[in-house]
């Protein structure tokens, strides 16, 4: 039961994590104040955490670090279009 309920909290908040920076690059077309090297170190810990979801078989943890991977590819996607953007002008 206790399991379960962290493991909500943890979906949850993975869901969450980046999802407003992502919303605010989207909405401003800049990422400037968003560092490339924080978003690679945590799309890396994403899929450690994959992996060792799957190693003890906890799915709470596999599925809130896909989560958590998917928008950060998100964001390093949007750090490439947006920064490279405006250095073409």
């Amino acid at each position: 039961m206790i399991e379960e309920f962290f493991g909500t909290v943890a979906l949850i908040t993975a869901i969450i994590g980046l999802l407003p920076q992502v919303i605010k690059s989207y909405k401003t077309k800049s990422t400037d104040d968003v560092s490339m090297l924080m978003l690679i170190n945590y799309f890396i810990g994403s899929v450690a955490w994959i992996i060792h979801g799957f190693c003890i078989a906890s799915s709470y943890v596999v599925l809130s670090n896909i989560f958590g991977g998917i928008v950060s590819i998100i964001s390093i996607y949007q750090k490439f279009i947006y920064d490279n953007k405006f250095k073409k002008i």
